[in-house]
Formats: structure tokens, C-alpha cells, sequence
């Protein structure tokens, strides 16, 4: 009966110890691995598939690391501009028996001031990177790049996209580090995602996170000259995108860049809009091949058609988009190629060589796909009846006379 007590006693001592072992072995490994700033793709791969990560130390590993893995490529972007240079006085003036001391102000040169800022990141070792075209349309103005380190880095715009809301700068120097790219095709609703940038200006490398609230919303966005510009196929999220945060990364927990910053809806709590990464991904090429914006161009500006929309125009299908104008513009751009093939305005376009226009997949979306110059054949809807219409993809111009 003794040796039986004691048995169970040392059976109990020993099961404790090793638990006790495992427990500080597990979390020493990543202790070790959080100082280390990250884990190897594939292993990190291997533990978010299986999803042994969030059992052990949950959702903050992964945002902790990917944060970490992306800060030294987010980048703000100052505006510099020469403005007056005033200095105050005082005039004195009499009136009868009493003097008046009168505060004025006087001109005193120019002095080179920052006027405003924006965020952006980096995509390249050579300096090139990402922002919004909203930020960067001021005229007469010079741009710097403040990047992680502190350091000041002089900048050029050199390519802004007349379609989408993104431009590219080139900072001078090279053995700059890049984010990863991500693949926004992959996006889920629900899906947790990481915003970082420049809020409102002043609070640099600012951290926010949200979820995908939505997948390829269209909506209308006023940039920074006031005019409204519609942006197709974008990515909803609750994420705090404040001012200033406009051009920054949005994230997924591996650290890779999925999306643009680039919209919140005015008078609305947690809801913000990112360009989807896909999107500028062509942007990026070609503006690293050729030195400026070389995209498949269409021309036409459009809204889905719902079933909703579809009982209220009576159309037969209800799925393609219906060319329309908005507050962005006509309805079909002069001298695209959709002009030239004789597309306007109350077409239904239902599908792109064979493939149906819906949700899934998207005009935007179909177009980004082919080349420059590629002919493409589109089945519309038009008085009643379905017509086929051929027409040869142009390039994005440089400006959109509407």
C-alpha cells in the first residue's frame, strides 16, 4: 500500500515536470522567434495553414511579426513648396495727444515649407514607390520621402494613373528594402488585414487593424483637386484609415501588401477602402520596364447590373454592367477604344471573349488579364437584341478628356 502511494506520487511529480518543460520550451521558441523579427516564409507558411500559431499565442504573433517584417519599407511622403516668409512689426501712429501701436505684418522672402504629407511604400531596391495619385497631384511642389530610419530621401513623380488612384515616385539612391507582394484574388470577407501609415499627417508608422468587410464595391471618391473619381473592384475594411494614411500598405498577417489606402466614407464609423494589390501590380512593371503607365484600356465607365437593377431597367439578364455616365464623367471616354467600336451609353455588356461579366469576374478584372493591343470581342445587349462588337485594347492615356 506504501510503495503504491508513493508510486502514484512520483508518476504525478514526473507528468508535472515535463508539462512544466513543454510549456517553457514552447514558449522560449517563440520568444526566440518574435526577437528574431520573423520566421522563414515556409515554415510560417506551414504554421498559418495549419493554424498551430493561433492556439499558442494568438491573433498579436502575427501582426507583431508582420508589422516588423513591413515598417522599414513604409514610407511618408512630405509636399514641399516655397511660400511667403512674413515677419510681424509694430507701427506707431498718433492720434492728438495718444500714440497707437498697431501690429502688422511684413513679407520677408520665400522660405521652403512642408504643406502637406501622405504615406506610401516602398516596391523596389532602386527606390521606386507606391501612393496615391491624390497625393502627390499638388502643382509646384517638390516631394521628399521620409523613411523608417529617419533619413530624407529626395523624390520624383514619374508616373500617375489616369484609371485608378495611384502614382509612382523614384527616390534617389539605391539598397532601399521592399515590401512583399501579396495576391488580393485570394482576399476573404472576414479576413483579418493590418493597416500602416502616416495618420493625419504628423503620427508616422501608425498601426491600425480590421477585417475585409467587403469584396469589389465600386464607388466614387473626391481627390485632392475636388473632383470625383470612380474606383472599381475596391476592398472594404474597418480598419482606421485616417488622413495622411492615404497611399499607404494595407496588409495581410504575413506580412505581404494585398492593398492601397485610399478612401474612408465621410460620416461613417469603420469604413475604409483599399485598391486591391492586383491591381497595381501591371502599374508597377511597367513603370520599372518602361517608365511610365502602359495598361489594357477600355474606356467606358459602368455599373453593375443587379437583379435589383435588372427588374428596374427590365433587362432580360441579370448579370454584365450597364455603360453609364456618373459625377466622375461621360460614359464612354472620347477617343478610347471603346469609342472608336462604337460602345454608348445604356449598352449592356454581358460578356468579354466568351466569359460572363459578374462578380467574380469583373470587367476590371477580365481587362487586367490581356495586353496592350490585344483584340478582345464583347457580346452587348441593345434594343432588345445581342450584338457582338470587336475592338483593339488601347493604353491608358495620360489625362481622360471628358
Amino acid at each position: 500500500m506504501i510503495w503504491t502511494k508513493n508510486k502514484k506520487i512520483f508518476l504525478a511529480s514526473i507528468l508535472s515536470s515535463l508539462a512544466v518543460f513543454l510549456i517553457l520550451t514552447v514558449t522560449l521558441f517563440f520568444l526566440f522567434l518574435t526577437n528574431l523579427g520573423g520566421v522563414s516564409d515556409r515554415l510560417m507558411k506551414v504554421l498559418l495553414d495549419r493554424g498551430n500559431l493561433s492556439g499558442l499565442v494568438g491573433q498579436d504573433w502575427y501582426v507583431i511579426n508582420a508589422v516588423k517584417k513591413t515598417s522599414a519599407s513604409v514610407v511618408s511622403i512630405g509636399l514641399i513648396q516655397k511660400v511667403p516668409l512674413v515677419e510681424p512689426y509694430y507701427e506707431r501712429k498718433m492720434f492728438g495727444e495718444f500714440e497707437i501701436v498697431i501690429p502688422q505684418v511684413r513679407e520677408k522672402g520665400m522660405e521652403k515649407k512642408e504643406i502637406g504629407s501622405g504615406s506610401g511604400f516602398i516596391v523596389s531596391q532602386d527606390g521606386y514607390v507606391i501612393t496615391n495619385k491624390h497625393v502627390v497631384e499638388s502643382p509646384d511642389v517638390e516631394y521628399v520621402v521620409y523613411t523608417n530610419d529617419g533619413q530624407k530621401h529626395k523624390a520624383e513623380v514619374v508616373a500617375k494613373d489616369t484609371l485608378y488612384d495611384v502614382a509612382v515616385l523614384k527616390m534617389e539612391g539605391v539598397g532601399y528594402q521592399p515590401v512583399e507582394l501579396g495576391d488580393s484574388d485570394k482576399l476573404e470577407v472576414g479576413q483579418t488585414l493590418i493597416a500602416i501609415g502616416n495618420a493625419l499627417g504628423e503620427f508616422r508608422d501608425t498601426v491600425s487593424t480590421g477585417i475585409v468587410s467587403g469584396l469589389s464595391r465600386s464607388i466614387f471618391a473626391t481627390g485632392g483637386s475636388g473632383q470625383m473619381e470612380f474606383l472599381d473592384e475596391v476592398i472594404q475594411t474597418d480598419a482606421a484609415i485616417n488622413l495622411g494614411n492615404s497611399g499607404g500598405p494595407l496588409l495581410d498577417l504575413r506580412g505581404r501588401v494585398v492593398g492601397v489606402n485610399v478612401a474612408t466614407a465621410i460620416g461613417s464609423q469603420n469604413i475604409a477602402f483599399s485598391l486591391p494589390i492586383n491591381i497595381v501590380k501591371p502599374i508597377i512593371n511597367s513603370v520599372k520596364k518602361s517608365g511610365k503607365i502602359e495598361r489594357p484600356f477600355l474606356g467606358i465607365r459602368y455599373v453593375f447590373v443587379s437583379v435589383e437593377l435588372a427588374k428596374e431597367k427590365n433587362f432580360p439578364f441579370d448579370y454584365g454592367i450597364l455603360v453609364s455616365s456618373s459625377e466622375g464623367g461621360e460614359a464612354v471616354v472620347k477617343g478610347s477604344p471603346a469609342a472608336k467600336a462604337g460602345l454608348k451609353e445604356g449598352d449592356l455588356v454581358l460578356e468579354l471573349d466568351e466569359v460572363k461579366i459578374d462578380k467574380e469576374n469583373t470587367l476590371a478584372r477580365l481587362i487586367r488579364d490581356r495586353e496592350v493591343g490585344e483584340k478582345v470581342n464583347l457580346k452587348i445587349w441593345r434594343d432588345k437584341k445581342e450584338e457582338q462588337i470587336f475592338l483593339v485594347l488601347g493604353t491608358v492615356p495620360l489625362t481622360i478628356d471628358d
